[in-house]
C-alpha cells in the first residue's frame, strides 16, 4: 500500500467523537518518502502534503513501520523502544493517535 493510501486510510478511520475540542497537528516525516500531516480541529481531520509549520508533534518513520502502525501489526509504543520511531515535540499527543484513529 502506498503512504498516500496509508494516510486516506487513517483519514477514514477518524473517530470525531474522541476530537471534540482538540486543536492539534500531527505531523508524519516518511524517511523513505513525503511528509504529511493531521490537522486535527474540534471534531474534524484534514489530511495534507507537506510540512505544518508548527505541528503538535512530529512522527518520524519510514513507510514500512507507518503501515505496520495504522495495519495494527505494528505496535506505535513497541516501535518507538526498538527505534523504528521517533517523536519530537509533545510526544505524550503520539498516545493519543490510538483513540483518534481506529487502526487495523
Amino acid at each position: 500500500m502506498a503512504v498516500a493510501q496509508v494516510f486516506e486510510k487513517l483519514e477514514q478511520n477518524f473517530n470525531a467523537d474522541a476530537a471534540q475540542g482538540l486543536d492539534l497537528v500531527f505531523q508524519f516525516d516518511i524517511e523513505d518518502d513525503k511528509t504529511y500531516h493531521l490537522v486535527i480541529n474540534d471534531g474534524t481531520c484534514k489530511l495534507h502534503e507537506g510540512p505544518n509549520d508548527d505541528p503538535s508533534v512530529t512522527l518520524i518513520m519510514n513507510s514500512e513501520t507507518l503501515q505496520g502502525i495504522v495495519s495494527g501489526e505494528t505496535d506505535g509504543m513497541q516501535a518507538f523502544m526498538a527505534g523504528q520511531l521517533r517523536a519530537e515535540g509533545d510526544m505524550m499527543l503520539a498516545t493519543k493517535l490510538g483513540e483518534l484513529f481506529k487502526m487495523g
